[in-house]
C-alpha cells in the first residue's frame, strides 16, 4: 500500500475510500494524525501507521488510547499551529464529545479535520445505528459528506481549506459504503513537508472557555457558521445533476453521500431522468441553493439514510420557497438500515407512479428485486459468526462452563471479538452496551442485588473486557467498582493486540526497539533489555494500583488453574480480576 500511495501525480489508481483519505492528507501536507481504531474507519489509521514506520515520512502519527485522548492530542497540535487529522468511527464522537464541544468554540490555529465513519445497518457495530449528522446542530460543527473515494480525497482537502479559512474544526462524515468502496482516484502531488516544531502562543482569550468569554465564543461561532453557509452556496460540492431530458420536471430528488450514487443507479434502472440536488455540505446547508431547486417543483423526494435530518430541513425551507410543495422521504424510505439501490428503485417508482412490471433477473437483478421487495424472504440457512480456529477465547468459554451453570450466572459483555459470547452456540452474554461499560454495569447490578437485604447476593456475575477496551474505558469503571465496594468477577481477555479492528498496537502490547515495533512481549523486565526500549503497559500493575487484591494472570489453556480461580473468586466479597493472557492466534501467526 505504501508504494501505491507514492504513485506519481496525475495517475489514476484504485483506492478504498479510507486510502483516498490518507492520500488526500498526504497531498495537503498533514503534520499530525491521531486515531483510535474503529471499523469502518480502521484502514485510515492502519495506513498511516505503516507509513509512519518509514523514516522518509515526517508527519506524526499515533494510535491513541481512546477517541477522547486522540482528539485532545489533536487539539494540542492544532493550538500549536499544525495541520491535524483525527479519525474515528461514529461511537468515538460520543467518547470525545466533552473535548469536541469546547474545541468548536475555541476554534483552531492549525486547520483540523475529524473523519467520522458511520455504519448504517451495523455491519461492524454493536451499540446502535448512530447517525453522526445529529452532532451538527448540537455542536455547530460543519459537516461534509463525500459519496465515493475520489470525493473522499477532494472533500478532505476542501475541509482543510475551510478549517484554515474560518478557524474551525470540520467533520468529514463517511459511511461504510464510502469507506470500503473502491474506484479509480486521480492523484495529486504529495506535499513535501519541511516540518518545524509547533509553537503554542499564549492567548487565554482564544483557548480558555470560561464565562463570560465562553458566551462571546458562542456568538463568534454562530457568526462563523453563517459565513461558511455563504461559502457553501457557491461551492461545487453542492451540484444539480440530471433532469435535462425529462419531460415532466415537476418532480425532483435531494440527496447526499453514497445515497447519491444509489439514486443514480436507481434512475438508470428505471430509465428515468429526474433533477437531483446533491449536497456535499450537510451543515451548514446551502439554503438558498435548496430553495432555488425547490421552486417550480410539485414534489421532491429526500433520499437519506437513517433519521430524516435533511427531510426536516427541506420541509422547513419549502414553507418559504414553495409552500405547496410535497416533501416526501421516510413515507417511502426506511429509517433503519442502508438504502440499497433496490429499496430506492421501489421508492422512486412509487414517487413517480412508475409501474414496476419487468421481472428480467438476468438483465437487471436490482430492478427485479425491487419488483418484489417486501415479499422476498431468504431461504439461505443462517450461520452465526464464530471465533477463529485456535482462538484462546474458546478456552475461556470452556473453563467457565466447567466452573458454573451458565443459566445461574449473569454475564456482562463489552466491545471486542468476545461479543461473540452472545451467540446462541455460547450463550454467555446478558447485556452489551459500549466500550468499558461491562464493568460499570456489573457494579450497578451487584449493588442492586444487595439492595435492602444487606446480605450476600444470590446471583453471581462474571463480566468480560478486552485489553484494549480496558485501557480505553475500563479503568475508571474498575476504580468506581472498588471505591463503592461491589464484587463482580472481571475477566480481562488479554490477547495482546487490538484484534477485532485489525491487530493495531495498544499500550499493553507494543514495545518499540530501535524504531521498530515488537509485539507480544509479556515479560515485565523487557524494558531493561535492548537499546531504546519503550516498555509495554503491564495491565496487572494497573489493576493492583487500583486496589484489587484478588488477582491472577492465567493462560486460558491451563484449564484446571482457570477453573479453580473462577470458583475461588466468585465467592469473594470484593471485586476479583482474572487476566486471561494468550496471544491472538492470527496475530501470533503474522509475527512468524
Amino acid at each position: 500500500m505504501k508504494d501505491i500511495l507514492l504513485d506519481k501525480p496525475g495517475k489514476k489508481i484504485i483506492l478504498l475510500g479510507n486510502e483516498a483519505i490518507v492520500r488526500g492528507a498526504l497531498e495537503l501536507g498533514v503534520e499530525f494524525v491521531s486515531t483510535y481504531p474503529g471499523t469502518p474507519a480502521s484502514e485510515i489509521g492502519n495506513t498511516f501507521f505503516k507509513l509512519s514506520q518509514d523514516k522518509e515520512y515526517k508527519e506524526y502519527f499515533e494510535f491513541s488510547v481512546n477517541e477522547k485522548t486522540a482528539l485532545e492530542a489533536a487539539i494540542g497540535a492544532s493550538f500549536s499551529g499544525l495541520k491535524t487529522l483525527v479519525a474515528m468511527k461514529n461511537f468515538g464522537v460520543n467518547v470525545c464529545l466533552d473535548a469536541l464541544m469546547p474545541f468548536v468554540y475555541t476554534g483552531t490555529k492549525g486547520p483540523t479535520v475529524i473523519v467520522v465513519a458511520d455504519d448504517p445497518s451495523c455491519h461492524s457495530s454493536a451499540q446502535s445505528e448512530e447517525n453522526s449528522r445529529g452532532f451538527a446542530n448540537l455542536a455547530h460543527i460543519p459537516i461534509l459528506e463525500p459519496a465515493d473515494p475520489q470525493e473522499c480525497k477532494d472533500f478532505l482537502k476542501l475541509a482543510f481549506q475551510i478549517s484554515e479559512k474560518f478557524k474551525i474544526p470540520i467533520i468529514l462524515r463517511t459511511t461504510t459504503r464510502v469507506n470500503h468502496q473502491r474506484m479509480p482516484v486521480q492523484l495529486g502531488k504529495i506535499a513535501q513537508l519541511n516540518l518545524v516544531a509547533g509553537e503554542f502562543i499564549k492567548n487565554p482569550q482564544q483557548f480558555v472557555t470560561l464565562p463570560p468569554r465562553v458566551l462571546e465564543m458562542k456568538k463568534e461561532l454562530l457568526e462563523k457558521i453563517e459565513k461558511i453557509r455563504a461559502f457553501a452556496e457557491n461551492s461545487s460540492v453542492n451540484l444539480i445533476d440530471g433532469g435535462r431530458t425529462s419531460i415532466n420536471k415537476k418532480a425532483g430528488i435531494i440527496t447526499s453521500g453514497v445515497s447519491y450514487l444509489n439514486v443514480k443507479e436507481a434512475l438508470k434502472e428505471l430509465d428515468l431522468d429526474l433533477p437531483i440536488l446533491k449536497l456535499g455540505f450537510f451543515y451548514p446547508l446551502p439554503e438558498q441553493k435548496i430553495k432555488t431547486f425547490l421552486r417550480g417543483l410539485k414534489k421532491v423526494l429526500i433520499v437519506e439514510e437513517l433519521e430524516p435530518y435533511l427531510e426536516n430541513e427541506v420541509a422547513r425551507l419549502a414553507k418559504e420557497a414553495n409552500c405547496k410543495l410535497e416533501v416526501v422521504g421516510k413515507k417511502l424510505l426506511p429509517e433503519i438500515g442502508e438504502l440499497k439501490p433496490e429499496i430506492i428503485i421501489s421508492a422512486i417508482a412509487k414517487f413517480t407512479n412508475y409501474k414496476l412490471k419487468s421481472m428480467n433477473f438476468r438483465s437487471s437483478p436490482r430492478f427485479a428485486t425491487a419488483c418484489v421487495i417486501g415479499n422476498w424472504k431468504s431461504k439461505i440457512p443462517q450461520r452465526s459468526p464464530q471465533f477463529c480456529p485456535g482462538c484462546s477465547y474458546w478456552s475461556v468459554v470452556s473453563a467457565i462452563k466447567k466452573s458454573v451453570d451458565p443459566a445461574k450466572v449473569i454475564f456482562g459483555g463489552d466491545i471486542g471479538c468476545y461479543m461473540l459470547f452472545g451467540t446462541p452456540a455460547i450463550g454467555m452474554q446478558d447485556y452489551l452496551s459500549c466500550m468499558g461499560s461491562s464493568i460499570g454495569i456489573a457494579h450497578g447490578i451487584k449493588k442492586a442485588l444487595r439492595l435492602g437485604s444487606g446480605q450476600a447476593d444470590s446471583q453471581k456475575l462474571i463480566t468480560f473486557i478486552g485489553d484494549s477496551t480496558f485501557l480505553h474505558a475500563g479503568i475508571p469503571a474498575l476504580i468506581n467498582t472498588i471505591f463503592n465496594k461491589s464484587n463482580p468477577l472481571i475477566i480481562i481477555l488479554d490477547n495482546q493486540t487490538t484484534a477485532m479492528t485489525g491487530h493495531q498496537p495498544n499500550p499493553a502490547m507494543a514495545t518499540k526497539i530501535n524504531s521498530e515495533y515488537k509485539f507480544g512481549f509479556t515479560d515485565p523486565d523487557f524494558s531493561a533489555k535492548g537499546d531504546g526500549c519503550q516498555p509495554a503497559i503491564i495491565i496487572e500493575d494497573i489493576v493492583r494500583a487500583c486496589g484489587v487484591k484478588n488477582l491472577k494472570v492465567i493462560d486460558p489453556i491451563k484449564q484446571e488453574e482457570f477453573v479453580s480461580a473462577i470458583k475461588e473468586f466468585l465467592e469473594k466479597e470484593e471485586v476479583s480480576v482474572i487476566i486471561a493472557r494468550r496471544m491472538c492466534v492470527l496475530f501470533a501467526k503474522s509475527l512468524k
